[in-house]
């Protein structure tokens, strides 16, 4: 009695994963206006990890200046850094979006 309830909930996580990664399932079937939420919402992903990213390398780097008194060589290598680690984020957000919904 005990092995059949396992097998039952196995079959059952089975068939909805079947259900939410069929491609008909996370194909686009929303209307206009959920097309219009799901690309607003990636957009707002891609503004604030561009922003943070950005923030705290920019900030990091003033810090560090200001420790160090070269104030502005790590402010601005700070910023590339957060440049560069909010593009690979970006780049991961669009990734993870596109293979969704294809």
């Amino acid at each position: 009695m005990t092995r059949a309830r396992p097998c039952r909930e196995r079959a059952r996580r089975r068939d909805h994963e079947a259900l939410l990664y069929s491609r008909r399932a996370t194909g686009w079937q929303v209307n206009g206006f959920g097309r219009a939420s799901v690309y607003l919402a990636l957009f707002s992903e891609i503004a604030i990890v561009l922003l943070v990213t950005t923030l705290l390398g920019v900030l990091s780097g003033y810090w560090l200046d200001q420790r160090l008194g070269t104030l502005p060589i790590l402010s601005v290598a700070g910023m590339l850094a957060g440049f560069g680690l909010g593009g690979v984020g970006v780049y991961r957000l669009i990734v993870r979006f596109l293979a969704r919904f294809e």
